[in-house]
């Protein structure tokens, strides 16, 4: 069945020109720029205007609030991460709502390049230095007043009851022997003691998926809709997700021992629950069903 959730509203060409027309009046012929849908994610719908931009748009209520947490915090993010040569897509318009549309939505950088989900994982290893450089720049100490996430970074036991329930729902779904390795990955880094230096940055959704590419250069970081603060391993899980063994050693190098073995051994826990959750919700989207089945495999290392 399809995992995907429904559209809540209408999003066309008509409704996305008329909010760009009315609001986006800091960009040159805004009214006039070529749009073109793009796709439809789980949360947002997304909208080509001109050759540089985007609009990004939420279609269904839970997402709304996940717009106004990159309102609220990705100008200072992009900021940071300036440096690193990642991009991130700080809105240049923060729309509200109008023309029967309820929510907010933005208009954002559009950058060139490709899904990382297409890109073999041994062309990869060319994003895994500028990746560390790009979340040493981000996992820095937040705010009290940073966006909440309920399931993002936080400690692993939280998650224990939803990642006992994803292992009950794949068995006889998934290779027995890869499920009972990401178990005693999941079970040690349960056993680890938790993060405890105090909450940083994080993206909160951080896979190829969500990684633009040209080739072997990583352009840009998106859809941080489910940016907060808390434990980094999360986003660490990364290693995982993305790269081989050869990527995921250059990518820890690069990180030149930030983090500790705790820090890591949750960050394999949390891959393992991000590949069971992959598993579990991509019967209706089976690049992500891939993802998931070869992060598995990963696992073993």
């Amino acid at each position: 069945m399809p995992d995907k959730p429904s559209a809540e509203i209408v999003i066309d060409e008509d409704l996305v020109r008329a909010l760009v027309a009315s609001q986006a009046d800091s960009i040159p012929d805004a009214a006039t720029l070529p749009l073109v849908h793009i796709a439809d994610g789980w949360d947002c719908s997304i909208w080509r205007l001109g050759s540089h931009l985007a609009v990004r748009l939420p279609r269904r209520a839970l997402a709304a609030p996940l717009i106004l947490h990159e309102q609220q915090v990705l100008a200072g993010i992009a900021a940071r991460l300036k440096a690193s040569g990642v991009g991130v897509p700080a809105p240049v318009v923060e729309g509200r709502p109008g023309h029967g549309y309820p929510w907010s939505w933005s208009v954002v950088p559009w950058f060139s390049g490709s899904s990382g989900l297409g890109i073999p994982r041994r062309a990869r290893i060319g994003w895994a230095v500028p990746l560390a450089r790009a979340l040493i720049a981000l996992h820095v100490s937040a705010p009290r007043d940073h966006p909440l996430n309920p399931v993002r970074g936080v400690p692993l036991v939280l998650r224990a009851e939803a990642v006992d329930a994803r292992f009950a729902s794949l068995q006889g779904r998934a290779p027995a022997d890869a499920l009972a390795r990401a178990r005693r990955h999941w079970d040690t880094a349960l056993a680890t003691p938790p993060w405890d230096r105090g909450p940083v940055w994080i993206h909160g959704d951080l896979h190829p998926g969500n990684l633009v590419t040209h080739g072997s250069d990583l352009v840009a970081i998106i859809d941080f809709g489910d940016v907060t603060a808390g434990d980094p391993a999360y986003d660490l899980a990364v290693a995982w997700l993305a790269f081989d063994a050869a990527g995921r050693a250059d990518f820890q190098r690069a990180l030149r021992g930030r983090y500790d073995a705790a820090d890591w051994t949750r960050a394999h826990g949390w891959a393992a629950a991000l590949t069971l959750m992959l598993l579990d919700q991509s019967d209706d989207n089976p690049e992500y069903a891939a993802l998931g089945s070869e992060v598995l495999g990963e696992l073993r290392a």
